[in-house]
């Protein structure tokens, strides 16, 4: 970007942010799934599942799952907000002023970002309530947000493409519940070897697992392991970029 559009992002963006310190209830209702979804397998299946984890503290064990789960369902979100935009005729009246094209679409993103990195903020406040402890150190845990951040970014711009090319608020949001359902097929609530055959087959070669279990090694300062880091980033970048050659080719077809 160029310092100009670097300032103009930076001024939606506050536009942005100020929408969402009015409505503080999206990020709410963006963490009370994952957060409920956290308290049922702790505290009703924990007791059955927990066996198969190899005694590894459950809340330990789930956490990793739900903040993909909270991000994939704040992306929606973000998704609405563009659609929105798109409906109200803001992005014309950007158009007639001398604005960077790019630092609309930026804007969001960045409000997506800040917007789900509160979320997860919550999720583990909530999961240190709930028992959740960690022995990562700080480079660890930079891992960790930098993988958060590679996944939510990743996410963030086919929310871009869709609410750009939505054709009503519904297919605006539920483009986000496949993406909310891949954490339960996948290693975030049961190991892939208790599935069976072509469920496990599909879990282990999808991007929530190798991403789970990339985040999970971090948290227990374990080694991580180098198939799944390979996989983790490769599958959130390769998404990144399809997404955003996507998004783009959707905002120059609406802007023209």
């Amino acid at each position: 970007m160029t310092t100009y559009a670097v300032s103009d992002t930076g001024a939606l963006l506050g536009r942005s942010l100020k929408h969402i310190t009015r409505s503080t209830d999206t990020i709410i209702t963006t963490a009370i799934t994952p957060i409920a979804m956290m308290l049922l397998f702790a505290y009703v299946f924990g007791g059955a599942i927990k066996g198969s984890t190899g005694g590894t503290n459950y809340v330990n064990y789930l956490l990793p799952g739900i903040l993909l789960m909270a991000i994939a369902s704040g992306i929606a979100y973000t998704a609405l907000r563009l659609f929105n935009d798109m409906q109200g005729g803001i992005f014309e009246r950007f158009q007639s002023m001398p604005i960077a094209r790019s630092s609309v679409l930026w804007a969001h993103v960045l409000t997506s970002m800040v917007a789900n990195a509160i979320t997860v903020v919550i999720i583990l406040g909530v999961g240190l309530l709930m028992g959740f402890r960690s022995s990562a150190g700080p480079l660890a845990w930079l891992g960790v947000a930098g993988m958060l951040a590679l996944f939510t970014l990743a996410l963030t711009w086919i929310a871009v493409a869709v609410g750009l090319t939505a054709k009503s608020v519904d297919g605006a949001t539920g483009f986000s519940y496949p993406l909310i359902f891949l954490p339960f097929i996948s290693s975030a609530f049961v190991p892939t070897a208790t599935m069976p055959g072509p469920v496990r087959a599909f879990a282990e070669h999808q991007p929530v697992t190798s991403i789970v279990n990339t985040i999970s090694a971090l948290l227990a300062q374990r080694p991580v392991d180098g198939a799944d880091l390979a996989s983790a980033v490769g599958w959130s970048a390769g998404i990144l970029i399809v997404a955003y050659g996507a998004a783009l080719l959707a905002y120059r077809r609406r802007v023209r």
